[in-house]
């Protein structure tokens, strides 16, 4: 399949669209399949991968109260697993590649079958580096309150792309020992002569590490990419949402970037953030927000007043961008520029810090707490969980009941969003400050910060605990969390 920049509203450009489509046309087939594709970017084809829903259109849409049964047809050419980011399904229907849920052949098909979760998640493959290239897409669930209310919906999905093969990325970091656009190279910070509580105390999750800080775009992001995606189009022709003036929109925004952080720029809009990773969290005010590799927010805004509204994703320490654009109708759009004037900040926990769940944890004492130290030693590129890598790392073992403490510290220079597949934990301290925090699935550890997060082991199975940047994790940084009694 051919996409052009023009045709692509017709399909990748849904994305942004998803809710607002027929929901009898969204449900009718729940099929979705693994296919590869042609895409335009910026006037230049690249092959790609997709996950195209039965409307044609990238994802899956879930009406309140409706099972996730769902037949995953591979048509991708090679083999793939897809995984129900966020989803609490048995650890069977998990989407990851144990032993005993191998890769789905190419020409193959699987079922699933489970209860979904209520908010904004997405999908994305767990085989080999498919994700960098857009083996993802959303998956949206409903629930009654967002289907009554009249609320606009917009999904604002963020990639990082380049025309470069993913293991052709892969070799350039651990050739050059480090980022492919410099930086710290040969720094060792494993951690390996350093206790996991050394640094409990040290507050370094809100450093600003922008263009004034620290440290440069260079040193916070592995890989220069060739573009940086909304929805799969960039600013050069960026997908245009028509919305009445004095509309309620609920921007969903999800970070389905492989190696990239960024920065939510409302512009002239003022939004108030209600839910983090697909839960519901006190509103936040603001007009930036940052996101992690695969987090998401969900934004409630109103355009101020007839006119063209651009949302922006500028990638952190950098003064590249992505975005959509909110113009009420009849308005002139103009063009867009894909460079903002100032490099934006480190992404930090400065937001973090400020998030209250709604509905938290039942208070009790934890049962386990396991340290886990992140670390890494860039002049190899090896990236490490208590001082082990994947494969070749012994299982967390946790039992039925029990409350899990998980506290994490980074011994590294990068940051990491680590993210815990199976269960919604809860952020309940950072750098030694305890707080009521968001339920989330992914939660960045800034660089030699440390951040506690707590859950109940409800779901028993084999659970990848991993480093969501995905060239961290496939060169070492995951673990597994393993219930007893699971083989």
């Amino acid at each position: 399949m051919r996409l052009s920049r023009r045709n692509v509203l017709a399909g990748t450009a849904g994305l942004g669209l998803l809710s607002a489509m027929p929901r009898a046309q969204a449900q009718a087939d729940q099929r979705l399949t693994a296919t590869s594709r042609i895409l335009d970017v910026n006037g230049k084809p690249a092959k790609v991968f997709g996950l195209i829903g039965p409307d044609g259109r990238p994802g899956l849409t879930l009406k309140p109260g409706e099972r996730f049964a769902v037949t995953l047809n591979n048509q991708s050419g090679t083999e793939t697993i897809v995984h129900w980011h966020g989803q609490l399904p048995d650890w069977k229907q998990d989407g990851f590649p144990w032993p005993q849920t191998p890769a789905i052949a190419n020409g193959v098909e699987k079922s699933y079958n489970f209860a979904p979760v209520p908010g904004t998640f997405w999908m994305h493959s767990h085989q080999g580096m498919q994700e960098q290239q857009l083996m993802a897409a959303p998956l949206i669930v409903h629930d009654a309150a967002t289907e009554a209310s009249d609320m606009q919906e917009v999904v604002m999905m963020l990639h990082d792309f380049s025309f470069k093969n993913p293991d052709e990325l892969m070799g350039g970091l651990t050739k050059k020992g480090g980022m492919m656009s410099g930086g710290m190279g040969s720094m060792n910070m494993s951690g390996s002569n350093m206790s996991g509580s050394s640094m409990s105390g040290m507050n370094m999750g809100s450093m600003s590490m922008g263009s004034g800080g620290m440290m440069s775009g260079s040193d916070l992001n592995d890989i220069d990419y060739d573009a940086y995606l909304t929805n799969e189009r960039t600013l050069a022709d960026p997908q245009i949402t028509r919305v009445a003036a004095g509309q309620n929109v609920r921007l969903r925004v999800i970070n389905g970037a492989s190696s990239t952080n960024f920065w939510i720029d409302l512009g002239a809009v003022s939004g108030r953030l209600i839910a983090v990773d697909g839960h519901d969290v006190k509103p936040v005010t603001g007009s930036q927000f940052p996101i992690a590799m695969a987090q998401r927010l969900d934004i409630l805004l109103k355009l101020p007043g007839a006119g063209a509204y651009p949302i922006f994703a500028q990638v952190e320490g950098k003064t590249a961008r992505t975005g959509l654009v909110l113009a009420t109708p009849g308005a002139n759009v103009s063009k867009q520029d894909d460079t903002a004037m100032v490099a934006a900040n480190a992404a930090d926990l400065s937001l973090e810090t400020s998030l209250t769940a709604t509905k938290p944890l039942m208070a009790r004492n934890a049962d386990i707490t396991i340290p886990l130290r992140l670390g890494g030693d860039m002049s190899q590129y090896i990236w490490s969980l208590n001082g082990s890598t994947w494969p070749n790392a012994d299982a967390l073992m946790i039992k039925p009941g029990q409350r899990v403490v998980i506290d994490m510290t980074n011994h590294s220079m990068m940051s990491h969003p680590m993210h815990l597949h199976g269960h919604a934990f809860q952020v309940v301290a950072i750098n030694g400050q305890a707080l009521n925090g968001a339920l989330r699935d992914t939660v960045l550890v800034p660089p030699m910060g440390n951040v506690r997060i707590a859950f109940d082991a409800n779901n028993p199975g084999r659970w990848a605990l991993h480093c969501h940047n995905l060239y961290h994790m496939m060169s070492g940084m995951m673990t597994e969390i393993r219930y007893a009694n699971v083989v």
